[in-house]
């Protein structure tokens, strides 16, 4: 039988401290049961000394087979079942000779049939626990002779106390079972709660790598695009227009200082290089300038949170890299930013060759820049087609400005 507590069960160490600790209340409840029996035996007036003291002499070895054997049986899960036998048919046989000698001794009784239920099956205990209450009083009365209202009285009481002992140890085992479903059930819920701490682990780690793959994307690739983008202007330019492709070398180097403070914010997990120390609208005024597009801002400008700025920076970056991908070197560029009340709305519209967003199209822009604003609450609309140009829409949520009072 499984105990609660046990060193084997889930409790580990501190389970088998509880268990120690509760199995020396039973050894203090045998021992007080054993020495209230010993009392009662030699401190009764009937029978004589010389067969209470035989009596008395019976269950003195009670105290170290229980020593012995009793309690290193009681503390194995299960206990053995024919070491038990053994040990339970040693007690009760030195138990019924002093019970029928003296009727004292069924006082024994109450230390004896909780080991019953302890150590053996439901069936051997109950047939057990019968002997221990039923044979005593039978041996007695064939022994002794007593009067008939004594053998009313104590047959009575024997069967009484087979009844409650019936009933308290079933109710016993029944609570000892349903602790060992409840230790099961815990162990399965630590189980589980470990599960699922694995696997939110691995579910963040998972996330960090997206938002790292979007933030490499959204910058650092979208640098050294326009990087080689410039490359190739520059080597067109060398020969025939030294002052374009000076304009562009310079062009060259801010984008690659912008590029290393990306890396570096990147590394720290900081504020994009852009936004450090300016508004949303200077940073997207310096990113137009450098896509040569336009920037028109509406609306009451103030300061918003972080994530819906960062969330608009990295979209329009992202649009413009795709205009300039795809839309054509001719397509002329507009941004639009829009202030209102709850909500802040980024546009990025340019008149190229334009695309059918309903095929499929692979890379990671888009799906990008639709999870970047949905984890702010936001909406990421698309609108193209072949040969009438594109407009990428972002929709944010933002708090409302705070009223003066």
């Amino acid at each position: 039988m499984k105990r609660p507590g046990d060193a084997s069960s889930a409790g580990g160490g501190e389970g088998a401290y509880s268990w120690d600790r509760s199995f020396r209340l039973w050894d203090t409840y045998f021992a007080l049961i054993w020495l209230a029996t010993l009392v009662f035996v030699l401190g009764t007036g009937h029978p004589g000394w010389p067969v209470r003291l035989t009596a008395a002499a019976l269950l003195v070895p009670q105290v170290p087979l229980f020593v012995r054997v009793g309690r290193p049986l009681l503390r194995q899960d299960p206990p053995d079942a024919r070491e038990a036998l053994t040990y339970l048919g040693a007690m009760v046989a030195l138990f019924l000779p002093s019970a029928i000698l003296v009727g004292e001794t069924r006082l024994m009784t109450f230390a004896l049939v909780p080991q019953c239920f302890m150590t053996l099956r439901m069936r051997w205990a109950l047939g057990a626990v019968a002997v221990i209450n039923l044979a005593p009083v039978l041996g007695w009365a064939l022994l002794w002779w007593p009067s008939d209202q004594d053998v009313f009285f104590n047959g009575l009481f024997a069967v009484v106390t087979l009844v409650f002992s019936v009933a308290v140890g079933s109710y016993v085992i029944r609570i000892i079972e349903q602790s060992q479903e409840r230790a099961a059930l815990i162990a399965e819920l630590d189980t589980s709660r470990h599960e699922v701490s694995r696997l939110s682990a691995a579910h963040g780690a998972l996330a960090e790598r997206e938002r790292m793959a979007r933030e490499i994307h959204d910058t650092l690739a979208q640098g050294f695009t326009s990087l080689l983008m410039l490359v190739q202007a520059v080597e067109a330019e060398l020969d025939h227009d030294l002052v374009r492709a000076r304009r562009h070398l310079a062009l060259m180097d801010e984008t690659a200082r912008l590029n290393l403070a990306e890396a570096r914010a990147l590394v720290a997990d900081g504020t994009p290089a852009d936004l450090d120390g300016s508004s949303l609208p200077d940073a997207l005024g310096r990113l137009a300038a450098r896509h040569a597009a336009e920037l028109d801002v509406t609306g009451p400008v103030r300061p918003l949170p972080a994530g819906p700025e960062v969330v608009a920076l990295r979209a329009c970056q992202e649009a413009l890299t795709n205009c300039r991908k795809h839309a054509g070197s001719s397509a002329a560029v507009a941004i639009g930013l829009d202030y209102a009340e709850d909500e802040l709305t980024l546009s990025v519209r340019d008149d190229g060759h334009g695309f059918d967003p309903g095929a499929a199209h692979d890379g990671y822009g888009l799906a990008g820049l639709r999870a970047r604003a949905t984890e702010v609450g936001g909406t990421v609309r698309v609108h193209s087609a072949p040969g009438g140009g594109t407009t990428v829409t972002v929709l944010l949520p933002v708090p409302p400005p705070r009223s003066c009072s």
